[in-house]
Parts: structure tokens; C-alpha cells; sequence
């Protein structure tokens, strides 16, 4: 019995604490040992026993493995009781912060990588593409109408590859990176003359004001971030209703150097998992295009936009 089941499988103070801290972050096997303070070997033990149940689901990208809790196949009303049970335990808000810390060394650490590499981010970026011209490729996605009259940001701009092309199309171009060397090098490569308002911060915590840009590219930085989906939600808080959004990144691959070489967090993507975090951020899809480019990895190049708001 189902049931049966999933009740002994929370009968159980570490995996009611897991299933708290799950319920609202993906994380790792490694991640997860540090927020409870406790051994790999137990919690792989209760992590599968939560699996077993249905309450738990782990989701592969290469050789990690990320897990977070499961409302599905009736489970929903379950998980919300045990969550609105868990909010007055102040162990579980202790989880709850302990997992935000780890959330945030993780985006230090990629921020250092990238303070790092900042000089060197052509040359890898080359590695990766190869002859793929990637910035024409965007740009042509681009309405023209939200070009010459609004606001386009580039959400990662990095060392600012983009932006001189959209400050010559654009009324009004903003870079947004969380480097500081990254925003150095896009200041140092950017035209005289060009009006560009670069800005430092994290894309799950955007320096812009809702609803500022008429257009918004996210343009291979998805697969850096801890939680992407949290990065897709900002993107569409940002952009108005009506706006258009430019997504770029990796198709699922298995590819493990990109880990340790450039950074990554994320092997790429599935298509729906993208068209999923769209639709949640308000954004309907319009096009998805694949391009095969070096070391056996396929861009996809997706282009949506935000849904008008109806009375």
C-alpha cells in the first residue's frame, strides 16, 4: 500500500529534515551532507528509502547526481502537510539556512572562476563553439521594433562579447555579470562613445527593477547557475509583458570536462526542462534551434516571449 509506505519512510527526523530541505532546493549528494552535517553513506541510505516512496526523485547529469523532493503521483497533499508541519521546528529553518550557505559558496566559487578567466574567455569560448558565429546568431532573433526603442539587457554578459553589437541596435543596453573582472574586461572592450550601463550581480537576484527590459539574453551562462530555473523565473520578472527573451545554452550532454575546464555546474538541458522554466516565468515559447558545435555538444538557440497580461 502506497500509502503505508510513504508514511514509514517519513517516520523518520533525517528524512523529514531532507524532505524539508528538498522541497526547496536541488542539490547534490555532497551538497546535502554538508547542510545535515552527517555521513555520505546514511544519507544515501535515507535518500533511497525516500526515492522507494515516491518522495524524492533524483535527476542525473553526468556523473552527479541531483536530488529534490517529488509532489508527484498523488503525493502533493502529503508533502504539504509534512512542509507546513516542519515550519514551526527551528531545525528545519536552520536546515533551510544552512543549504542557502552552501547555495552561496557554490556561486562564489563560480564568481572566482570567472574573476579567473576573465582575460583568457575568448579563447574558450572558441574551444567550445568553434566557428559558430554566436552573437550574429542572437542578434537576428532580436525584434527590431524592442531594439531601437527599448531596453535590452544582457543577463552574463561576461566580458561583454554581446553588447557592442546591441549598444549599435539598442536605445538602451544594460550588462549584468556577478565578475567583476568580467565587467572590467566588457568596460575595457566596449567602444568610445557607446552608452552600455554594466552592473554587478547574481542572476537569481537581478539589479534590475520588474519589468525594465523590453528584451532579455541569457546566453550560455544557465548551466553556472545553482538553481537555473531560479535564474529564468528573475529573467522573467525583468522583462515586461510582451517582451522577448533569447535563451542560449547546452543540450544534455555527458561531456565531463566542461565541469572542471569551464565551470560548469549543469551538463546542458533537456528542451522541455527549458520550455518548463519559461512557461513558469511567464514566457511562451516560440522557437527552438539546434546547432552541433565542438566537443560533441549541440547549442540550442531559444526565442520566447513574456505573455501580455489579460482583464
Amino acid at each position: 500500500m502506497k500509502l503505508l509506505t510513504q508514511t514509514k519512510a517519513l517516520a523518520d527526523e533525517t528524512r523529514l529534515r531532507l524532505i524539508g530541505v528538498l522541497a526547496a532546493h536541488e542539490l547534490n549528494v555532497g551538497e546535502i551532507v554538508q547542510v545535515l552535517d552527517m555521513g555520505q553513506s546514511r544519507i544515501s541510505r535515507h535518500l533511497k528509502i525516500l526515492m522507494d516512496a515516491g518522495l524524492v526523485v533524483c535527476q542525473r547529469h553526468g556523473l552527479w547526481a541531483f536530488y529534490s523532493s517529488s509532489a508527484a503521483n498523488g503525493s502533493r497533499a502529503l508533502l504539504a502537510a509534512v512542509l507546513e508541519g516542519l515550519k514551526g521546528l527551528p531545525e528545519h529553518q536552520q536546515d533551510l539556512d544552512r543549504a542557502a550557505q552552501v547555495l552561496n559558496d557554490r556561486r562564489l566559487s563560480t564568481t572566482r572562476f570567472f574573476d579567473g578567466i576573465a582575460s583568457d574567455w575568448n579563447r574558450l569560448s572558441r574551444e567550445m563553439l568553434g566557428d559558430f558565429a554566436l552573437g550574429p546568431a542572437i542578434m537576428k532573433r532580436l525584434a527590431a521594433s524592442e531594439m531601437e526603442k527599448g531596453t535590452v539587457v544582457d543577463l552574463g554578459c561576461g566580458p561583454g562579447l554581446l553588447l557592442g553589437h546591441l549598444a549599435g541596435a539598442a536605445d538602451c543596453v544594460i550588462g549584468v555579470d556577478n565578475s567583476a573582472r568580467m565587467l572590467d574586461a566588457a568596460a575595457k572592450l566596449l567602444p568610445e562613445g557607446l552608452e552600455v550601463s554594466l552592473r554587478i550581480g547574481d542572476l537569481e537576484h537581478l539589479p534590475l527593477r520588474d519589468g525594465e527590459a523590453d528584451a532579455a539574453i541569457m546566453s550560455l551562462v544557465l548551466h553556472h547557475l545553482a538553481a537555473p530555473q531560479d535564474g529564468i523565473a528573475e529573467m522573467g520578472r525583468v522583462v515586461r509583458p510582451g517582451g522577448q527573451a533569447v535563451l542560449v545554452d547546452f543540450l544534455l550532454h555527458d561531456n565531463e570536462t566542461l565541469r572542471t575546464r569551464y565551470g560548469d555546474r549543469w551538463l546542458g538541458f533537456s528542451q522541455n526542462d527549458l520550455q518548463l522554466w519559461l512557461e513558469k516565468a511567464g514566457f511562451q515559447e516560440l522557437a527552438c534551434e539546434r546547432h552541433p558545435v565542438n566537443l560533441g555538444l549541440t547549442l540550442m538557440v531559444v526565442t520566447a516571449r513574456r505573455e501580455e497580461f489579460s482583464m
